[in-house]
């Protein structure tokens, strides 16, 4: 008898319908053979699927078993046919009776029957919306990545036993309401710093906050030491919350690489990812037979953070010039090309030099010149002309780490209170952008910079100057615009002023 079962596998982020034909004949010799382009983790779901079912107090058949996953030409990978496979087959058999409607099934079993906690459920939310299917039954533990979206019905189920009793009629499961569920994965209620804890530096705390008020990219340049990386991830702490569009982009990757926590669903805080030198290109990128997200699309409308900047192979910073300006990334394989969003604020910090001491006032730099260009040559000017913010981070002199009494008597600004001001900019932003693609000023093209960017003629005519006394690119002069633009938001200033232009022009010409 042959059934046919509906599922759904993602190629990148796209979702694809995938039908499980299972039949089970009663000539030929016994077997069990899955057909339709399978990778090995397919095929060992015969051994997964018959102890499943024979843990249910189920016989498993003695006959000839086809499983076919069509389209034959799509590969297939992972765990998810587990569940559609063993329902095909109790189907073949007449032990369970296949709903009326349309359903998907999908989901990894256990050798007890149980259902385990299966990546990538949302993107299968996703395609029963787009293929007009209300009926889902998914693992219990990843259900609620599912009932996020309105519109279907999805049903969590905890083993195989408990779901042949609910397509039998014996015991109905309860579907889930319709909710937003928080994932805790990126929560930074705790972070690991506070811009309290930092002593000095207040030039640099004023540029990652103006970073994190618009999603410009940051470059830290220090001796070692001076408090680069405590600045990094201390902007953890004062990025504001996900809205619905932004979370709902970032669920969809974490889904599909398998980083949404049994349990969880949307995912509400923003990502801060790390990546250390010695990750590859791909690692960071993205990409495999099957392409999957990397390090900057995990970031996407979030942070990504790479310290040690120059030791990254010069392949794999090169790879990041497309991404940094087209805010996605594009991958292309045999079977297709897939694009993974990659709208990321980048944190990229390093030292002066091989020592890390060129320029110290106090130590001695032992660097040769060849030394130092070679090292400084690693990052390209194409690449250092998409990052908005150059800063230098100096040592912190040690009278001013000791003295403790005078720290209390400053006020020092702590990360709740710099968050505060991160978020107002970001509404002004989210009012401003409202009906586009477009959440923060760094996500501006040009078209909209003209639109809605309003500059004094003072400060059009400091531009000017600066473009034409450091010759700076079109597109430095687009992206100093658009920092200004970012100070403008802080102070609440409907308009650029002179002294907004100048602040971004420090920034960014220093080094020139």
């Amino acid at each position: 008898m042959l059934s046919k079962i509906l599922s759904a596998s993602h190629f990148g982020l796209e979702p694809n319908l995938i039908e499980v034909e299972v039949n089970v004949f009663s000539k030929g010799f016994p077997g069990f053979n899955i057909i339709g382009l399978p990778n090995k983790s397919i095929e060992e779901a015969k051994e997964r699927v018959k102890t499943a079912i024979l843990n249910s107090d189920i016989e498993f058949p003695n006959q000839k078993i086809v499983v076919n996953l069509a389209p034959a030409d799509i590969p297939k990978e992972g765990s998810l046919y587990d569940l559609p496979i063993a329902i095909g087959i109790l189907a073949s058999m007449g032990l369970v009776k296949l709903p009326i409607e349309k359903s998907f099934f999908y989901g990894e079993l256990s050798l007890d029957g149980n259902l385990r906690h299966t990546k990538g459920v949302f993107l299968l939310g996703l395609a029963a919306k787009q293929k007009g299917i209300k009926s889902v039954f998914v693992p219990g533990e990843s259900a609620n990545e599912a009932s996020v979206l309105s519109g279907i019905d999805v049903y969590p189920v905890k083993s195989l036993s408990e779901l042949i009793a609910h397509l039998n009629g014996i015991k109905k499961i309860e579907k889930l309401k319709h909710t937003i569920h928080s994932s805790r994965y990126t929560d930074h209620e705790v972070v690991e710093f506070d811009f309290a804890e930092i002593i000095g530096q207040e030039s640099a705390k004023r540029a990652m906050t103006i970073a994190a008020a618009g999603g410009h990219n940051i470059f830290l340049v220090g001796t070692p030491g001076a408090g680069k990386t405590m600045l990094a991830r201390a902007t953890a702490g004062i990025l504001p919350p996900l809205n619905e569009e932004e979370a709902l982009e970032v669920t969809k990757i974490y889904s599909v690489s398998g980083l949404i926590p049994a349990g969880e669903g949307l995912v509400r805080t923003r990502p801060f990812r790390t990546a250390h030198h010695t990750t590859s290109l791909i690692g960071l990128i993205g990409g495999g037979t099957n392409p999957h997200p990397g390090e900057i699309s995990l970031a996407h409308n979030g942070v990504l953070f790479l310290d040690e900047f120059p030791e990254f192979s010069r392949g794999t910073l090169e790879a990041l010039r497309q991404p940094l300006e087209d805010r996605k990334v594009s991958i292309t394989r045999i079977a297709g090309s897939v694009n993974f969003p990659a709208s990321f604020m980048l944190i990229a910090a390093a030292n002066p030099c091989p020592c890390g001491y060129l320029g110290d006032l106090k130590r001695e730099c032992k660097c040769t010149p060849r030394m130092v260009m070679n090292y400084q040559s690693r990052l390209s000017g194409p690449l250092m002309d998409r990052i908005d913010l150059h800063i230098n981070v100096p040592s912190v002199d040690v009278n001013k780490l000791m003295n403790t009494k005078d720290s209390k008597n400053q006020k020092i600004q702590d990360s709740k209170q710099i968050r505060e001001q991160v978020v107002k900019a970001r509404n002004i932003q989210n009012k401003r952008f409202k009906g586009l693609p477009v959440y923060t000023n760094a996500n501006m093209r040009n078209k909209h910079i003209k639109e809605f960017c309003n500059i004094t003629k003072e400060a059009n005519l400091l531009l000017k100057q600066a473009v034409n006394a450091y010759n700076l690119s079109a597109r430095t002069y687009f992206r100093i615009i658009k920092v200004s633009q970012t100070i403008a938001d802080l102070a609440e200033s409907k308009i650029i002023e002179q002294n907004h232009v100048a602040e971004a022009l420090q920034y960014r010409v220093r080094n020139e």
